[in-house]
């Protein structure tokens, strides 16, 4: 499988940087209470900080901000996934556990400060792009309704949109039976690429202890706009 950004959406905005991981021979199940627990106490602890700090005063939740409307989009009326998370925990309406896939994806978000998904890829059909909406460009969300995705960052397959930093569609959606996993990270700009992949190798080795199996990483740029799975 290819996966690539689209080359127009660089030469306008040569900063952007994806991360990848690829996940085989994974087990979805129940999170483990260790990860339970540390994900709670994780959201307490960034309750108490954000009564001092503002969300949008979060170095990653501002550079994505700032990049969001770059790209055309208003980040007041279409919040990336990192910082809708982060408005959620500073209300102290925690996230519940879901499973492992979905409660350690949130944790990297949290963790990171920017937006990642998490796709199947038994549900993704030949290739990835990830470039830039239009208008016409949407999808039924994991928000439960339909979503306009103009201006913004998006991910496409064969068949179609899939996947964004705002909120992802519930056609690629990672369940108990999932086996096989794709993670884009939506990352920083300002990270340099030895940061990058430093950032990803570490949430590979978390993601895999938890769930077993393989997993390939791979950073997309201006420098390398593809790689193939």
């Amino acid at each position: 499988m290819e996966i690539s950004i689209n080359q127009s959406l660089l030469a306008q905005h040569p900063e952007l940087k994806i991360g990848i991981i690829h996940y085989t021979k994974i087990v979805v199940a129940e999170s483990p209470q260790m990860i339970k627990g540390r994900m709670q106490l994780y959201q307490e602890n960034l309750y108490l900080e954000l009564q001092d700090h503002p969300v949008t005063q979060l170095e990653g939740i501002a550079e994505w901000r700032k990049l969001w409307k770059k790209l055309g989009a208003d980040p007041n009326r279409y919040r990336h996934s990192a910082e809708s998370l982060m408005r959620r925990i500073s209300k102290q309406n925690y996230l519940t556990p879901l499973h492992s896939g979905v409660d350690l994806n949130n944790f990297f978000s949290l963790q990171y400060e920017m937006p990642i998904g998490l796709y199947d890829v038994s549900k993704i059909k030949e290739f990835v792009e990830i470039t830039l909406g239009h208008e016409e460009v949407g999808y039924e969300g994991l928000n439960g309704r339909f979503n306009t995705l103009k201006n913004i960052l998006y991910s496409r397959d064969e068949v179609g949109a899939f996947g964004s930093p705002f909120v992802d569609s519930t056609r690629t959606a990672v369940t108990e039976e999932t086996t096989e996993a794709l993670q884009l990270f939506y990352l920083r700009p300002s990270l340099t690429n030895e940061a990058a992949n430093d950032l990803l190798m570490s949430a590979g080795k978390m993601f895999n202890q938890i769930h077993g199996g393989d997993y390939q990483i791979a950073l997309l740029s201006n420098d390398a706009p593809s790689t193939t799975l």
